[in-house]
């Protein structure tokens, strides 16, 4: 069956310790960010913002954010990407997506764009009720988008490292995303293992489902 095929990856994809230093061809990244930019965020918002270094220079520009045990995953690798989000979603923003949902023909009538319109702002703003829950709403966003990016990347044969232990005021001030009005929150590295990889031999190892989970079903719902 042809779902096979993401039960496999799923299988195989492990975390890249040790890069080759070899690059991803560029039409195989652009691919990469296009579905990066076609990540399902809530109620549309697209509040993200990626930053790619694509250089050795640009990617030892973002050392000194992360510690020592993550830097050869940096230093090895093709591209990092860092996923961003805004401190306030500003009317602009708002608008401009609206805008662009029209040009893609979204609305039928301006009684859909209006209901869409609102509908987004009743959502975004329940998160609203400071930057902390803003970005922490975002982030989780942003996370699926990770998400698309790991998969779809193991899916072309393309190695990958969700990346820990980042400074991120530190990355923040090297991106200069204060004066752009975001915040990072996150950075994955990518590009094909070295032979010297060790995690590459090891088992995956995941926690069995539990005979003693529950599942919610219908009537239990309707009680």
């Amino acid at each position: 069956m042809q779902n096979n095929v993401f039960l496999r990856l799923a299988q195989e994809r492990y975390t890249t310790k040790h890069y080759n230093g070899q690059q991803i061809p560029r039409e195989e990244f652009d691919t990469l960010l296009e579905i990066l930019r076609l990540t399902p965020t809530s109620v549309n918002a697209q509040a993200l913002h990626y930053f790619t270094a694509t250089s050795q220079e640009a990617r030892e520009r973002l050392l000194p954010a992360f510690p020592e045990f993550n830097r050869d995953r940096i230093t090895g690798a093709s591209d990092v990407v860092v996923f961003t989000v805004p401190k306030t979603l500003t009317e602009a923003h708002l608008r401009r997506v609206l805008d662009k949902e029209e040009s893609d023909g979204r609305f039928p009538n301006a009684e859909v764009k209006n209901a869409q319109d609102q509908g987004r702002r009743y959502f975004a703003g329940l998160h609203q009720g400071s930057e902390a829950e803003l970005v922490a709403w975002e982030a989780r966003q942003a996370y699926i988008g990770m998400g698309f990016l790991l998969f779809a990347a193991a899916g072309m044969g393309i190695d990958s490292t969700a990346l820990e232990g980042i400074d991120f005021p530190k990355l923040n001030e090297i991106l200069g995303l204060d004066e752009k009005n975001l915040t990072a929150i996150a950075a994955v590295s990518l590009g094909y293992r070295s032979p010297k990889d060790g995690n590459a031999q090891r088992p995956k190892s995941r926690l069995t489902v539990m005979s003693s989970s529950r599942r919610l079903t219908k009537s239990k719902l309707s009680a």
